[in-house]
C-alpha cells in the first residue's frame, strides 16, 4: 500500500487540482481519498477520470505503508495542472469542502471500487464543480497489482 500528500493550486472546472496517475505497470486501487481546506473559503470539487496526460504539475513523494513491500510505485499523485487541460469525466463523486481552515472530506473506498486501469495515461483526479477553485491539502492511499 502507497500513501501521497500535497498542497494544490486553485485548479478549475478543467485542469484538474491533482490526480493520481497510473501506468501500464500495475493497476491502481484507490483506498482513500481525503480533502482538506487551507483557507477560509468553500470549495465544490468533484472527482473524475482522466483519460489523456494533460500538463500536470510537480510530482509529490511517493511513501510505501508496508516496509516489508520492496516494489516501487507505478501510481504518481500530479500536482495542478497548468496548460493542457486532460481529458476527463465526471465520476458523480462530490467534495464539498466547508468553509473554515481544516476542514475536510475524507473518501473511503473498497478494495476493487474505485480503479485506475494499467494504461497510459490513466488516471483519477479532482476538478473543481461550480465556482472558483482554491488551494487544499490532499492525501490519497493505494494499493497496485
Amino acid at each position: 500500500m502507497f500513501a501521497a500528500t500535497l498542497v494544490t493550486s486553485a485548479g478549475s472546472t478543467t485542469l484538474p487540482l491533482c490526480a493520481l496517475v497510473g501506468g501500464t505497470g500495475a493497476r491502481l486501487f484507490i483506498r482513500q481519498i481525503a480533502v482538506y481546506n487551507t483557507t477560509v473559503t468553500e470549495a465544490d470539487l468533484i472527482l473524475c477520470r482522466l483519460s489523456t496526460a494533460g500538463t500536470p504539475g510537480t510530482s509529490a513523494t511517493t511513501r510505501v505503508l508496508d516496509t516489508n513491500d520492496t516494489l516501487a510505485a507505478v501510481g504518481v499523485l500530479k500536482n495542478t495542472y497548468t496548460s493542457t487541460a486532460p481529458t476527463t469525466t465526471d465520476l458523480g463523486i462530490a467534495l464539498y469542502v466547508g468553509a473554515a481552515k481544516g476542514s475536510a472530506v475524507i473518501l473511503p473506498f473498497g478494495p476493487k471500487e474505485l480503479v485506475v486501469p494499467a494504461t497510459a495515461s490513466a488516471a483519477i483526479g479532482i476538478l473543481v464543480g461550480t465556482g472558483t477553485g482554491q488551494a487544499v491539502r490532499t492525501h490519497w492511499i493505494w494499493e497496485e497489482a
